[in-house]
């Protein structure tokens, strides 16, 4: 584990300069990572986005290598938790240690793993889900509270985790309010044939290959600040909200997928995913302004976790990426009130 770096406030920077520093971090990734572009995008994404992703896939896909090759490519303290059952939630957050001063004993709070810029909860679905929550507060005010003390997180903070699909054994499903602070939830998918062979090659050599700092602590909060600066245009604001109000099946006329199978929409959290990943997804697309296209890209990873089908559709084998597909097709880009 790394200790915290303390960045310094950042300089502005401008569209070019952002796609830049995108394209030379996805860059030194890629040295490592093969293939998995969209992958690495959605990921990248949520660090620009000042918030946390939540990558799922079997066991042996390089969800791990993946974030660990990202905190190599950046200039951030670093630190992995691996969640075990037998993990208890003062393992993550720290606690309070009695230390000798001066002859005297006195309660010292000792730092848990969770103090560092870039955190790995590897496999955060095979810890109970109280020990799952130790990681609420962290995520959402960047701070965490040991005997009534708050003890303030230093920017720039991200959670980066990994997890198994649910039908796998000895997981715990993450408690809805839990899944609903992760900014995105990206699928991690098998590698192609010609993927595997090029995994094969580099990792059976004798070769080392070697990833390179590409951005700072700095570059990430200037690019975070630059990002909320892009417009986005009312009408394509009120897009992304029609997508999020037509994931719930009591909302007006919405989409037949949703109305059968969905039993819970996605939350407001799920807007503002879409709107700022699209913000972002615009930038590093060499465009300061917000498409429609853009928000349509974001809509999965932003709305798949937040959204929970009935018995029906867990029975019927439907997932949450064919309601989002649904609910882009049907929906309209202009309103038609």
């Amino acid at each position: 584990m790394t200790e915290q770096t303390t960045v310094s406030p950042p300089e502005p920077i401008t569209p070019e300069r952002f796609s830049e520093l995108a394209t030379a971090i996805e860059t030194e990734v890629g040295r490592f990572i093969v293939g998995q572009n969209q992958l690495v995008r959605q990921t990248l994404i949520s660090l620009l986005a000042g918030s946390h992703a939540l990558l799922e896939g079997v066991p042996g896909l390089g969800k791990t290598m993946l974030v660990r090759t990202i905190s190599e490519a950046l200039d951030l303290g670093f630190s992995r938790i691996q969640f075990t059952p037998d993990l208890m939630p003062a393992d993550i957050v720290g606690t309070n240690i009695i230390v000798e001063e001066g002859g005297e004993r006195r309660f010292r709070f000792q730092q848990g793993p969770i103090f560092s810029n870039l955190v790995l909860a590897d496999e955060i679905n095979r810890a109970t889900p109280k020990t799952q929550s130790a990681l609420l507060e962290a995520m959402q005010e960047h701070r965490v509270t040991v005997a009534k003390q708050q003890y303030t997180l230093s920017e720039p903070f991200f959670v980066l985790a990994t997890q198994n699909p649910l039908e796998m054994e000895g997981t715990y499903p993450l408690p809805e309010a839990q899944l609903d602070r992760f900014f995105f939830k990206v699928d991690v998918p098998f590698p192609t044939e010609a993927e595997l062979i090029e995994i094969m090659a580099r990792t059976t050599g004798a070769e080392r290959i070697t990833v390179h700092q590409a951005a700072t602590g700095a570059d990430i909060l200037a690019m975070q600040a630059l990002a909320r600066d892009v417009p986005i245009a009312s009408h394509v604001m009120a897009y992304a909200v029609r997508i999020l109000r037509a994931t719930h099946p009591d909302s007006e006329s919405p989409p037949d997928l949703v109305h059968q199978y969905v039993r819970y929409g996605g939350s407001p959290r799920g807007a503002q995913a879409m709107v700022l990943g699209a913000k972002i997804h615009a930038l590093l697309d060499g465009r300061f302004n917000v498409a429609f296209s853009d928000v349509q890209a974001v809509a999965a990873p932003a709305l798949r976790h937040r959204i929970i089908l009935n018995f029906e559709g867990e029975a019927e084998g439907i997932n949450s990426d064919s309601v989002v597909r649904a609910i882009i097709a049907e929906t309209p880009t202009e309103s038609v009130e």
